[in-house]
């Protein structure tokens, strides 16, 4: 083959090296606009599991990686006078010059062709001229912006600035420095990469920048590769006692915003994306240098396997696509914690150490406590004194498993049954199947067992399979249920009420879900007429004041009932595009009247609705909202928006914001992934001050652990983890080892606390195994030149 490269980076290159190993015949050629000693940046740094990637590929650039490596187990987060370490991490760092200069040596090793300060032919001439064209031309990729039609780009720029500056202080860890300052929290985190220097990096958000007066100096037109020179002295002055004196070194170093890179596609006929032109992710999980290496040892490899070159390069995107797509998930959630910084600055040392640490979702609860025990057990000791004194429980209680308290409503434990739909009612009431599914999750363990939502008419359903409260027989059904959990159980039990509006007249969720009824339709109404899905939901009446008088009695008439039932907390529920959630969005509601508007006009029916059924509902149990916190659209509701509509329920006497997104419109985009959700919660119990729930693919009880002792929720709900599993609560507790108060098992099962013996294992003993590699406890290796 005859391969062209456009781009001389460590991507660029190390492709070259492996394609030139696995096929010597190949022709290739890499074009470099720079000469070889330029660099921008200053240290690189990988993983254990990336260099184990790069040892196997190329033992000989690994072992001359090796001998330049800069290598440590730990990360120090300096916060607030104290210095919090986490250990067992596994880092290697090298002088990204110096990774460029062994690549070079090896590239002419090889014989592969580079030309240094030489812009590449046309993009179109070298796909004309070679089999293959590899475009690992950067951030800035010209190659994508002229083949933007078949690529299909998406670029976002982030709210932080940021700039990329060097050190002649040698950090022996990786630094997190927290600093906060008349203008707002800064943070700068650095590495050592040999033994005479450091990355360090600042960051802040845009407003804090601006603060600081950074802008007056990023406003002049910099000449191509000169430095802000007026900033990095005032970064100087800022970090002074971080840098004990040394000085800070730079390199085209000037204030930028991170752009997340995204392409929907990575080829373009024989033109193929790597690294940072195929995709970015924020440079707080991980390495650009790390992303576009692990792509140029897949695309080797696939140009080797594969028969042809079409099949190589569909490969090549099958294989890193969902990869990059994981990272670039940890990094959106990194680089967002970090663009809000300033909510977690209230928080004390060992939690926000915890925090800082789990930012990404990717370390966890458990994943820290495997690398550094002592670590989690000193943020577990710090929780359990915050908590309420319970016989039984102690420092090593797992933060799932201490209570928490609604109001006057105490919990035993952190778990939530989510609100789940059965759609097994007959004219609203509940049946023997409702009793089964809510009463066994009670005994299963969890602190709160939620109805599905319950309707306040007959026309408020969703499908005719939905339960409701708007009859004396229904609330019959309920009192049954609820006397069941608080009779064989510890758990409370929790009615979630709502209306359906535009959403209902459908058919159950297995025969189409958001379907209309074939017949027998019954009218929706809406705060305006807006089907769900134009030409196939029904286009809803638009609400009178007399219907919304009538509609906020029927909610008032559902919380009295709801009382008669033996509840102990009441949801309304306001989210998923029902019809108080409808109010709210300024996707749904198109009303020019006191009820449409502005966000606060949009808010003022289910506040009145709220308010309504707060003075019937009684003072010591409380009442809790669903909201939807983003539509997933734009110009719907936002995150901005979610913390004021939080702070208005609050306001109204809300004890917590059970935080769910979207559902409100068919054209919604989720982000969707594990705990996706969670970030939602977070920033509204942290801005709003107010208890949250957290809800959306929280499926393990270390994400449980992680989002709780973190401080980004009080409650987690678990919706599709108890359909697998009624007793989730109770076997999380087995397999933490925790037999305290917090996971209360009936008595006619304790018999089964014991996990079940499974068959017989070969694999070595764990201590043993430490034994033999001499080592035990935490790795705790510092970098010492």
């Amino acid at each position: 083959m005859r391969i062209a490269v456009i781009g001389g980076g460590p991507g660029g290159l190390y492709f070259s090296v492996l394609a030139k190993q696995l096929g010597p015949h190949h022709e290739i050629t890499v074009w470099e606009r720079n000469a070889p000693d330029d660099t921008f940046g200053f240290g690189v740094v990988f993983s254990d599991e990336t260099l184990g990637g790069i040892e196997h590929a190329d033992p000989g650039i690994y072992r001359r990686m090796e001998a330049e490596f800069a290598r440590w187990d730990d990360i120090d987060v300096h916060y607030r006078g104290q210095v919090l370490t986490s250990g067992g991490h596994g880092f290697a760092a090298l002088s990204r010059k110096r990774l460029l200069e062994i690549m070079q040596r090896r590239c002419r090793e090889l014989g592969v062709t580079v030309h240094f300060l030489a812009e590449a032919p046309d993009v179109a001439q070298l796909a004309a001229t070679h089999d293959l064209v590899v475009a690992a031309d950067g951030l800035n990729s010209a190659v994508r912006s002229k083949y933007a039609d078949s690529f299909n780009p998406d670029l976002e720029q982030r709210s932080c600035k940021y700039m990329w500056l060097g050190t002649d202080k040698v950090f022996d860890a990786f630094k997190f420095y927290i600093r906060e300052t008349p203008y707002g929290v800064m943070q700068a985190h650095g590495y050592p990469f040999d033994a005479h220097g450091s990355t360090f990096i600042v960051e802040m958000h845009e407003d804090v920048w601006r603060g600081a007066g950074f802008d007056a100096s990023a406003d002049r037109n910099l000449a191509p590769g000169e430095s802000d020179e007026t900033s990095i002295a005032r970064v100087k002055e800022i970090f002074a006692e971080e840098l004990g004196g040394c000085s800070l070194r730079a390199n085209n170093s000037k204030w930028i915003n991170f752009a997340t890179v995204r392409n929907e596609n990575w080829r373009h006929e024989n033109v193929v994306l790597l690294g940072d032109a195929a995709h970015t992710a924020h440079f707080s999980i991980g390495s650009g240098t790390k992303l576009a290496m692990e792509d140029a040892l897949a695309l080797a490899a696939c140009l080797h396997e594969q028969p042809t070159l079409d099949d190589a390069l569909t490969a090549y995107e099958a294989e890193r696509k969902p990869i990059v797509r994981s990272t670039q998930r940890a990094a959106q959630a990194s680089l967002e914690w970090f663009e809000n910084l300033g909510q977690y600055v209230g928080q004390e040392p060992e939690q926000f150490a915890f925090n800082i640490m789990t930012r990404s979702r990717r370390v966890t609860y458990d994943n820290l406590r495997l690398r550094d025990p002592e670590f989690v057990a000193r943020a577990d000791a710090w929780f359990a004194e915050r908590q309420p004194h319970r016989p039984g429980d102690g420092p090593a209680t797992p933060p799932m498993f201490h209570p928490f308290r609604l109001g006057e409503l105490e919990l035993v434990n952190r778990i939530v049954v989510s609100p789940m739909d059965m759609y097994r009612a007959v004219n609203g009431v509940p049946d023997d199947f409702h009793l089964v599914h809510m009463g066994g999750k009670a005994l299963g363990g969890a602190g709160l067992v939620m109805t599905e939502m319950v309707c306040v008419s007959e026309t408020g359903r969703i499908t005719p399979g939905c339960t409701g409260i708007w009859t004396e027989e229904q609330t019959a059904a309920w009192r049954r249920l609820t006397d069941f959990v608080h009779g064989e159980s510890a758990a409370k039990i929790g009615v979630q009420i709502g209306h359906s509006g535009r959403k209902g007249s459908t058919r159950l969720m297995w025969e189409g879900i958001d379907r209309p009824l074939p017949e027998d339709n019954w009218e929706v109404v809406a705060p305006s007429g807006l089907p769900y899905r134009e030409g196939v939901n029904q286009v809803p009446r638009e609400l009178t004041h007399a219907d919304l008088d009538e509609i906020e009695q029927q909610f008032v008439d559902a919380a009295r009932r709801a009382e008669a039932a033996g509840f102990d907390l009441l949801e309304l529920h306001c989210a998923h595009g029902y019809l108080l959630s409808s109010f709210i969005s300024p996707v749904t509601n198109r009303r020019t009247d006191e009820y449409g508007g502005d966000l606060a006009a949009r808010l003022r029916y289910p506040l009145q609705v709220f308010r309504a059924m707060r003075r019937v509902w009684p003072r010591h149990k409380p009442m809790t909202v669903r909201i939807s916190a983003t539509d997933w659209v734009d110009d719907g509701i936002t995150g901005d928006d979610a913390v004021e509509i939080a702070r208005a329920f609050a306001d109204a006497g809300a004890a917590a914001i059970d935080v769910s997104t979207g559902q409100v419109t068919p054209d919604e985009k989720p982000a969707f992934g594990r705990s996706y959700q969670t970030p939602y919660a977070d920033r509204i119990r942290n801005q709003a001050g107010i208890p949250t729930i957290a809800v959306g693919v929280i499926s393990s009880y270390d994400d449980v652990n992680s989002i709780i002792l973190a401080g980004r929720a009080d409650l987690c709900a678990l919706g599709r983890a108890h359909l697998y599993d009624p007793s989730w609560t109770l076997h999380a507790a087995v397999e933490q080892g925790y037999t305290g108060p917090g996971a209360t098992w009936p008595l006619p099962w304790q018999a089964g606390r014991r996990k079940p013996q499974t068959g017989r294992t070969d694999g070595p003993k764990p201590r043993l195994q430490l034994i033999r590699e001499g080592r035990s406890g935490t790795r705790h290796a510092r970098w010492l030149p």
